[in-house]
């Protein structure tokens, strides 16, 4: 029987998906999961993407450009104009996803064998999309007790061999809801100007900034500007994450007309994801004014209410809606699965993601795990409660 590819052999399962069956399997049994796994937000969509996606006069559903609708596109640039980042719409390739924004960049920028050093922990199908793009990681450690801010520069220079072609962040992050400050990013900049180093940044988060803080784009960075990859993705913005709009936007004239190649290798990204994205742009700013309002409330009740427990510690993040919490347990992927088989509580557990898979150093992260704080305040309640009285009983726990 013919057998599958190495490439397949060591592509890794995503953390947060992995133990769906165990999630199953507990609700046909009739437990209540409260999922805090997931960065699937309850917070609706906007009604102006809806409406345009509903009233859409399509008589046929073809084809778009490539590189996305034209109309989209001149209008996203309107759209990050509002952030002080100036790009037009052929700066801009519409994506499926911001999944494969991140995919193409790395196919674009790196040859097979190329080093890319990204901070650990971090999204974890980075290391799937390097995986296929045949790009080693090269991670380096940030620390729960600095809240996961960025490691010293000089730790980012010890890394860089001849194979080094890029580094990659995510601002605000996810898992860790860090977000890197204006001198952070400027440290980065020059690093990747000595080294003359692609910097990929995906910001799919920019909207969920919190405290006063202020969100810098590496496009605000000036010197290096035909270094820099955006990427971005409508997903968590207006909680469309089913509609698959992402982008991918340079100043890079040489990169994107490479990076069209690979879009146009897939055809064209989803048409009424466009047109839905398009019409959401108009979303009023009091939309986001009350998400952000409930994710902050959100935001401390979960730290609050973490912090207190018996030997737990999260630090508080400054965006996006996800933290990592350590635990005082032995193993994050057991105790994540047992929680799921083993576990409930008043007929209801939690569902979390073992920060394991947000690393690339094997053994990293064994004690922490990433919660995303997606659910109403009454949810998190219980699903904390949940969390709480497992600790108490689990039979790994360490202290």
């Amino acid at each position: 029987m013919p057998t599958v590819s190495d490439k397949a052999l060591q592509m890794p399962a995503s953390p947060i998906r992995k133990l769906v069956p165990f999630a199953d399997a507990a609700k046909k049994r009739g437990t209540k999961i409260y999922h805090l796994n997931i960065g699937q937000p309850d917070i609706e969509t906007p009604q102006t993407f809806i409406d345009a996606v509903k009233q859409a006069n399509v008589k046929v559903l073809e084809y778009s450009h490539s590189a996305g609708n034209e109309s989209y596109r001149k209008k996203l640039g309107t759209y990050y104009a509002g952030y002080h980042i100036e790009v037009d719409a052929s700066d801009i390739i519409i994506t499926c996803g911001g999944s494969e924004a991140i995919e193409i960049a790395m196919m674009t920028c790196f040859n097979a064998g190329d080093e890319i050093i990204i901070p650990e922990p971090f999204y974890a199908n980075y290391n799937g999309f390097s995986r296929a793009a045949d790009v080693t990681v090269k991670p380096i450690r940030s620390s729960i007790e600095s809240g996961f801010a960025l490691p010293p520069i000089s730790e980012f220079e010890k890394l860089i061999t001849p194979k080094t072609k890029g580094i990659m962040i995510c601002n605000p992050g996810n898992p860790t809801g860090y977000l890197y400050s204006k001198e952070e990013l400027e440290a980065l900049r020059d690093l990747v100007k000595k080294y003359d180093l692609f910097l990929l940044s995906d910001e799919v988060y920019r909207e969920f900034c919190y405290d006063g803080k202020a969100y810098i784009s590496v496009m605000h960075l000036s010197g290096i500007e035909q270094n820099v990859i955006l990427l971005d993705s409508i997903s968590k913005r207006y909680s469309a994450c089913g509609a698959r709009i992402g982008a991918m936007i340079s100043k890079n004239k040489e990169v994107m007309a490479a990076a069209l190649k690979f879009a146009q290798a897939r055809l064209s990204p989803p048409s009424y994801g466009q047109i839905g994205a398009e019409a959401a742009l108009d979303t009023p700013k009091s939309y986001f004014d009350g998400v952000i309002h409930e994710y902050i409330a959100r935001r401390n009740y979960v730290v609050e209410a973490l912090n207190k427990m018996d030997g737990v510690f999260c630090p508080k993040p400054s965006g996006a809606f996800y933290c990592i919490a350590r635990l005082p347990i032995d193993n994050a992927d057991t105790f994540c699965q047992w929680l799921l088989d083993s576990f409930s509580y008043q007929g209801q557990t939690v569902m979390l993601a073992p920060a394991t898979g947000f690393y690339s150093t094997p053994g990293a992260g064994l004690n922490e795990v990433r919660i995303a704080y997606i659910l109403k305040i009454d949810d998190l309640k219980q699903a904390l409660l949940c969390l709480e009285e497992a600790l108490k009983i689990y039979p790994g726990r360490t202290q």
